[in-house]
């Protein structure tokens, strides 16, 4: 019996077990972690680290529980968070830094708003005054096609903004100005800071981008 005819005769289960271990050992380990972390944990955990509020649905793919659950339990952390009781009942604490808010459809963690003067002060004690080149070519397009989008950002700078933006909001350069209504998309536009630093009242004191760009005949021969 040849090497491939005995692989062919061999019972599912024994397949599986050689060529689906990696993925079997993922599975099992995800698996205990859900198991060992209550559905808010889990919540908490992915709220964290988003870059864009997640909606009910996704969270609840990502945990693999009912959209129904995921929606209770994200009302008891909006509550927790903002000091209240779960379900109004007494015995309601201090509200947190943090809340969590539903925007565009979506979850995500922000600072609680009457604490932006604090973190404003830090952000401007901790950050390097100068920005780096590729800081200063997204901050350029966002000033001048606000409002804009992070994946339009991208589209035009060809490469991947994400930290580039992440810098600039810290810094209270840009800020979020809503979504887009086709794909709720965060829009981006800047802030009286920015206009500060650059000394005039408002955008359209900016000057005039088309003197700065290259003759779009130039390089052809006539």
């Amino acid at each position: 019996m040849t090497e491939s005819t005995e692989y062919m005769t061999q019972t599912p289960e024994a397949v599986t077990a050689e060529t689906g271990a990696p993925e079997a050992e993922t599975e099992s380990e995800l698996a205990r972690a859900r198991a060992a972390h209550s559905l808010a944990q889990q919540l908490e955990a992915l709220l964290i680290v988003a870059d864009e509020p997640l909606s009910a649905m996704a969270l609840a793919t990502a945990t693999d529980r009912p959209v129904r659950e995921v929606r209770a339990v994200l009302g008891d952390l909006v509550a927790e968070f903002d000091g209240e009781a779960a379900g109004g009942a007494e015995g309601a604490g201090s509200p947190r830094g943090f809340e969590l808010r539903e925007v565009a459809g979506g979850y995500r963690f922000y600072v609680r708003e009457s604490l932006d003067p604090v973190v404003a002060d830090f952000v401007q004690q901790q950050t390097p005054a100068k920005l780096s080149q590729a800081a200063l070519e997204t901050l350029a397009v966002v000033a001048y096609r606000q409002p804009i989008s992070r994946g339009a950002i991208a589209s035009i700078r060809a490469v991947n903004v994400d930290s580039v933006v992440r810098t600039l909001l810290a810094r209270g350069l840009i800020t979020e100005v809503g979504q887009d209504p086709e794909t709720t998309a965060t829009l981006y536009g800047t802030t009286e800071a920015l206009l500060g630093h650059l000394g005039i009242g408002d955008v359209s004191e900016l000057p005039p981008i088309a003197p700065l760009l290259d003759e779009p005949t130039e390089g052809f021969d006539e």
